[in-house]
Order: structure tokens, then sequence, then C-alpha cells
């Protein structure tokens, strides 16, 4: 079995490395296993022992009556980095860090996926770019 595609090499993907930031605003949200299933609106899933966590749009969060507690930007960086990667969180996380800016990762399969506040957004993006 082969590992997974992406680059694993951390000087290449620093100096690759581009953001993206996803049109709107997102939240968290807290729900129990039946409520989860139903909205197939979210845009990631954490499951947890105590509950699930929701990412939602925040007005898909007020629409449907679910408090919203964080209004935050949705960052993508576009290098393609392998799950297997080592250093790039460490990397950003410190960046970031620095900056007094809170960050809250998701991995997808090809890329990762930061949500920093909605406010700090250009401030993250500067930091993310730095990297380079």
């Amino acid at each position: 079995m082969s590992g997974a595609p992406g680059e694993t090499d951390l000087r290449k993907m620093l100096s690759s490395l581009d953001v993206e930031r996803r049109p709107g605003s997102f939240t968290f949200v807290e729900v129990d296993e039946a409520t989860a299933e139903q909205l197939a609106v979210a845009h990631a899933m954490i499951v947890e022992d105590e509950s699930t966590t929701l990412v939602l749009d925040v007005a898909e969060a007020r629409r449907l009556g679910l408090p919203v507690v964080v209004d935050m930007a949705w960052l993508s960086l576009t290098v393609q980095s392998s799950l297997e990667a080592v250093g790039l969180t460490a990397a950003f996380s410190v960046a970031l860090g620095e900056q007094g800016i809170s960050c809250n990762v998701l991995a997808g399969f090809r890329h990762d996926h930061l949500l920093v506040p909605s406010d700090r957004a250009d401030d993250a993006i500067e930091a993310l770019i730095g990297l380079r």
C-alpha cells in the first residue's frame, strides 16, 4: 500500500503555499446525532463522545435556530499536502499564534482548512503568505 498522495517536503509545501478564502461566514454548532443526520447543509461534521459538532454557514445556523457562538472565515491552503506530511500544521500555527490569531484546523484528503475569526481573516492570510 502506498502512502497518502500529496507533498511531504515542508520547504516545498511552504514555498508553494497559497490561501483561498471560502465565501461566507461559518460557525461551530453542537447538536445530537439524530439532528446531525438530518442536516445535510454542514460543511464539516466531527463526532465526539458527548455530541456532534457541525460547521455551518452562519446564516444557515440562524435559520435553523441554532446559536452562533463564533463567526469564522474559512481559509483553505491550496498546497496539496499529504496526510502524512510533518511540520505544516506547526508552521502555520506558529505564524498565526505570533499574530494572536486563533485557528481551528480541519484536514481534508487534499488540503488543510483553517477557520479563523472573520475579523482577522486578512491578517491570517497575510501571516500565512509570509511563510513562503
